[in-house]
């Protein structure tokens, strides 16, 4: 039998649509949580993408493919 996980534990992408408001409010929501969610964002990318043994061009494309949409949106107002 898998073991019972706490639905504060759950990952997004394991949580039923039926639990989503609840999973929603059980989020930190206060800048330093929002500050420590985008910390742990970027460490996991860094160590999946950028700090690996045979390294590849793919985290380097990835970054800079999202820094050229991020500029074409900010030029054209109207997007």
């Amino acid at each position: 039998l898998p073991a019972a996980v706490l639905l504060k534990d759950t990952k997004l992408m394991d949580v039923k649509l039926g639990q989503l408001g609840s999973w929603l409010a059980m989020r930190d929501f206060t800048p330093g949580g929002i500050l420590g969610a985008i910390r742990r964002g970027h460490q996991r990318y860094y160590n999946k993408y950028i700090n690996v043994r045979k390294g590849g061009l793919g985290g380097l494309s990835m970054l800079l493919a999202g820094y050229i949409a991020l500029s074409y949106m900010w030029s054209y107002s109207h997007i």
